[in-house]
């Protein structure tokens, strides 16, 4: 249970890294984050491959019939949020075409209770990975890490232009990534009484790393037209992969 908590207070802690827009320059937070990003797509990935899906068929994935339901979970994470994306994108549309309408702060509330259950699921998962082993759980705490970061900086970037002061926009991003605290609570205890939910949740949260990495983040970088900097943001995406290697390794 101290590891959960541990783990799940210093993500949630990761909501204040929106306030590096308060003092970075815009152009060169906008090189830092590409960078952020593409390693945090990497280290999804690596996160996804090297350790959970691995770990679960360790653990369960005895028999063909097995392996089979535990890749459809990886597909039904991976859909379960495309779906849940689609679903943000088409308000976000809806909001955003009254041309006569100032920026949209009930966007803003959508885009929080969003990132809420996203959290949730994030501690459900970080708690279910930490009761199948220690490593595991720490690799998939850093994942989730990773992918917050530049995450929270553009959470912050959306609740401030949809109207809210950076103060209040801090707060309630707090607020939001702090229900990643009550996921790794309630997963931890829903563990120990439903024994199906690491077999679901492990493969699950494979598929949702993998969705996060090839929908939202690798497309944030893959159209760059400049060499160097796809060289280096291609860099920066194998480094995210090495670094679950190692973790794997270690």
């Amino acid at each position: 249970m101290i590891p959960i908590l541990i783990a799940t207070i210093l993500i949630s802690v990761l909501s204040f890294t929106g306030a590096l827009v308060l003092f970075l320059k815009e152009n060169l937070l906008k090189k830092i984050l590409l960078i952020l990003v593409a390693f945090s797509a990497g280290s999804l990935i690596g996160g996804a491959f090297l350790h959970l899906i691995p770990e679960v068929i360790d653990e369960f994935g005895t028999n063909e019939d097995q392996v089979l339901k535990i890749f459809l979970f990886v597909i039904l994470g991976f859909c379960t949020f495309f779906i849940i994306e689609q679903f943000i994108r088409s308000h976000h549309h809806h909001d955003m075409d009254c041309e006569d309408c100032p920026k949209t702060e009930s966007f803003s509330y959508l885009i929080l209770i969003s990132d809420a259950i996203h959290n949730f699921i994030d501690g459900l998962i970080i708690a279910v990975s930490f009761v199948a082993s220690f490593p595991i759980g720490v690799a998939t705490a850093i994942a989730v890490a990773m992918h917050e970061i530049p995450q929270e900086i553009g959470d912050f970037g959306v609740l401030v232009y949809g109207g809210m002061k950076k103060i209040k926009a801090l707060f309630l991003n707090f607020l939001s990534a702090s229900f990643v605290i009550l996921g790794g609570v309630i997963g931890f205890f829903l563990s120990g009484q439903i024994q199906g939910l690491v077999v679901f949740l492990l493969p699950f949260a494979a598929g949702h790393f993998i969705y996060i990495s090839a929908a939202d983040l690798i497309p944030e970088i893959k159209h760059e037209t400049n060499k160097k900097k796809s060289v280096i943001h291609f860099i920066s995406f194998f480094l995210g992969i090495v670094f679950m290697l190692l973790l794997k390794l270690v």
